[in-house]
């Protein structure tokens, strides 16, 4: 062997010593790296519209699953371009004004290249912390759906109490076990084309994540008030489901004690009253400062809102 071949063979037997490659880059860290840089076998549905602004903020927080689903209702705005931008596929969703809403029907229409679909909001961001965690956990096989818990944030400021400090919602699931529920509305009431207060129901075992997206609802009151004026308008249609139906199995002991509260609640009087004061005393809102205030008032108000609603209703003939 001559001089130049052993000093070769030298330098890749000390290199495989010190595990490292021969351009001196350690092995742990080049499988680091192609494990970083693999798609989870995941698909995001993100339903829209015109949300160009929070999908700037969204999706570079989402490149890491696998494909990309965004559910357009039309939008006037640059959302198109922006989940272009970042790879996304876009579709477009017709409402009929009735049902299917736009969760349910991207579920029962698009064709997922992945077992399991991660459902966000435009104005949710997953935190790194939150994608190493459903990573590890969907790779472990251990359920088929996830409860996810939110941080939401009000005029740019978390709000930690006020009963908002849980908020669990199944959002990662395989997508064939799992539809939102069926609770279609009169045509012409105005409530909106996604499933907001639906919830999932899953035809498997479930689990709680442990760490939350982060929730940027409502970073004016403007939003805040558009939003609820819809989400009143449903609340008041749905009265007298959620009062005299029965509680549909598949959504969770959690969902479902609630949904057994809420058929006592709304039976009861003054609920505006009772709702600021379990928020801002019982739930302790006042300890979220001003922001807690506004915001426990305004929760007192939509209850308010969902009785207008309600009686518009009647008076109107669209009971």
């Amino acid at each position: 062997m001559d001089g130049w071949n052993q000093a070769e063979a030298s330098l890749i037997l000390s290199s495989k010593l010190m595990n490292v490659d021969q351009d001196g880059i350690p092995m742990n860290q080049q499988h680091e790296s192609a494990k970083l840089s693999a798609k989870t076998p995941i698909s995001v549905l993100i339903p829209v519209k015109n949300e160009a602004e929070n999908l700037r903020r969204s999706l570079p927080a989402l490149t890491w699953a696998d494909e990309i689903w965004v559910i357009d209702s039309q939008s006037t705005d640059d959302t198109a371009a922006v989940a272009a931008e970042f790879g996304a596929k876009l579709v477009q969703f017709h409402f009929n004004g009735v049902y299917p809403k736009k969760k349910n029907w991207a579920l029962d229409h698009l064709e997922f290249a992945n077992d399991w679909v991660l459902i966000v909001d435009a104005d949710e961001v997953a935190p790194p912390d939150l994608v190493k965690e459903i990573q590890l956990r969907v790779a472990a096989n251990e359920a088929d759906g996830f409860f996810l818990n939110m941080k939401y944030f009000f005029l740019g400021r978390r709000i930690k109490h006020c009963g908002y400090n849980e908020c669990w919602n199944l959002r990662l699931f395989r997508h064939k076990l799992g539809r939102y529920e069926k609770m279609p509305v009169p045509a012409g009431v105005r409530t909106g084309d996604n499933e907001a207060h639906e919830h999932v129901i899953l035809n498997g075992p479930v689990k709680r994540l442990s760490h939350e997206l982060d929730h940027h609802a409502y970073p004016s009151l403007s939003i805040w008030l558009e939003k609820h004026d819809r989400y009143a308008a449903w609340e008041a249609v749905q009265r007298s489901h959620f009062r005299n139906d029965p509680i549909p199995p598949g959504l969770g002991r959690g969902k479902t004690i609630k949904r057994m509260l809420k058929k006592i609640y709304l039976r009861m009087p003054l609920r505006p009253l009772i709702r600021f004061i379990y928020a801002y005393i019982f739930r302790l809102g006042f300890l979220d400062g001003m922001a807690g205030l506004y915001f426990c008032g305004l929760l007192a108000f939509y209850e308010f809102l969902i009785d207008a609603k309600a009686y518009e209703m009647k008076v109107s003939g669209q009971e």
